[in-house]
């Protein structure tokens, strides 16, 4: 019985006992649950009781009318597709039910294969319903991990957005921490492209061989180990998207077909010779500099030229000071809900502890901090004792100016603070009295 449901789970309506009687013994030897009702009463009382995937109704219910009961369906269980089960004389009638809702209709006498088939085509329509169902679900989650108050970030979202309808490969930049993962997903998401894959592969997980035939795929006896066919990730993303994670470790020896890969939508799977395609596109991140990697031919400049048609910086935590809380906030409710711990919100101090922290870890780093609070926490507030900071990364135990630090500690700290209260690196900049491409390589140099 459980394979059954896990299959499918059916209900026949129908005032004739031979017919339901057919249909049931029918539709149970394919190994699908199927319950049985003779009145538009009797299908309603079942459907209060029990969830079905699809039903088979016929159009004349005794004194019922097909189209009043399917109403009635419609609203007591709407994710249920309905087919209408109709004698010849009724087809137009049939039709007219379509355009009130029905999912297909079905001439009698039929035979058990064009039962079958139907069943089988109406399930398959259900479960991708489903499926897409459970992705937006999904998306509107991952979309709400991004939202923003922050000046700096609710820009990177808006021009995300406006990229996200096009197929533009984008490149997206910011500090290990920052959601660049949690950002391409929400991409994938706005775009045309979202009923299919996202497909992510992490570039330094690998080795120039494991990746090529992970991303192309390969041929059974290709290398040693390979004991059958693999399609490979491209192949998975084909109509959908694909994420490279950490680009900048992707290996050196295998990009150049990667690079054609992303020109010509071509590539064959190691060890096998035939030419294939795929209709993919590129999103790819780094928290790496690949302008300073491509001066060190460490990183193909006509890849990262095909990689960054828009590129997306996201600003690190620290100059993100509105969204700290709002995060945290969410963290905690997920966590305590998960771990059914007591705590609701954080004290004064927990507060102002968040505030006044560097964040070198930036988001992940919060989350981190957050779940851990939220497990050691017994009490209804989370205390600065359960958040376990560093008072090093504390912006309130920052260099003052004629404590004994050098020159470059306390430009360090100049820099961190002007960035931690800056919407936009131009405005830091600003402030600072250098250009964008002086604070750029500042912020490398001091590690910030």
């Amino acid at each position: 019985m459980e394979a059954a449901q896990t299959k499918g789970r059916i209900l026949l309506v129908d005032d004739e006992p031979a017919i339901l009687r057919t249909f049931r013994y029918c539709l149970e030897d394919e190994g699908y649950h199927v319950a049985t009702a003779a009145t538009a009463l009797q299908a309603e009382s079942v459907l209060h009781t029990q969830v079905f995937d699809l039903c088979f109704l016929d159009l004349r219910l005794g004194e019922d009318n097909g189209l009043d009961v399917m109403a009635k369906m419609r609203v007591i269980a709407p994710w249920m597709r309905v087919v209408i089960v109709t004698a010849h004389s009724a087809v137009d009638t049939a039709v007219d039910a379509m355009q009130a809702g029905a999912s297909d209709y079905l001439v009698k006498p039929c035979s058990p294969d064009q039962l079958r088939m139907a069943a089988t085509k109406q399930l398959e329509m259900r479960q991708m319903a489903a499926r897409l169902e459970v992705l937006e679900g999904e998306v509107k989650q991952t979309q709400a991990k991004v939202d923003s108050q922050s000046p700096a970030m609710m820009a990177v979202l808006e021009t995300a957005r406006q990229v996200a309808v096009t197929d533009a490969n984008i490149l997206i930049l910011g500090e290990s921490g920052t959601g660049k993962g949690e950002l391409s997903r929400v991409i994938h998401g706005w775009s045309k492209r979202a009923k299919k894959g996202c497909v992510t592969i992490n570039c330094p997980s690998l080795t120039a061989e494991l990746m090529e035939s992970e991303l192309f795929g390969h041929s059974k006896g290709a290398f040693t180990g390979a004991s059958e066919n693999t399609l490979g990730r491209v192949n998975q993303a084909d109509g959908g998207t694909l994420f490279l994670d950490e680009i900048g470790d992707f290996p050196l020896t295998l990009q150049p077909k990667l690079l054609r890969f992303i020109q010509d939508k071509e590539y064959e799977r190691v060890g096998d010779p035939v030419t294939r395609r795929a209709d993919v596109r590129i999103l790819a991140a780094t928290n790496l500099d690949l302008g300073e990697m491509v001066k060190s031919g460490r990183f193909r400049e006509d890849l990262l030229y095909r990689l960054n048609v828009i590129t997306l910086m996201l600003p690190p935590l620290r100059e993100r000071h509105d969204d700290i809380m709002t995060l945290a906030e969410r963290f905690l409710a997920s966590f305590v809900k998960d771990y059914a711990r007591p705590a609701t919100g954080f004290s004064v101090e927990a507060r102002d502890a968040m505030l006044s922290y560097n964040w070198p870890g930036n988001i992940r780093e919060l989350r981190n901090v957050i779940e851990r609070a939220s497990i050691i926490c017994g009490e209804e507030l989370v205390q600065v004792a359960h958040l376990g900071l560093s008072a090093a990364e504390s912006n309130s135990g920052a260099p003052r100016v004629g404590s004994e630090l050098s020159l470059e500690e306390l430009e360090k700290a100049h820099i961190a603070a002007v960035l931690g209260s800056s919407s936009t690196l131009d405005q830091a900049a600003k402030t600072l009295g250098i250009d964008a491409s002086t604070l750029y390589r500042k912020r490398k140099q001091l590690g910030l």
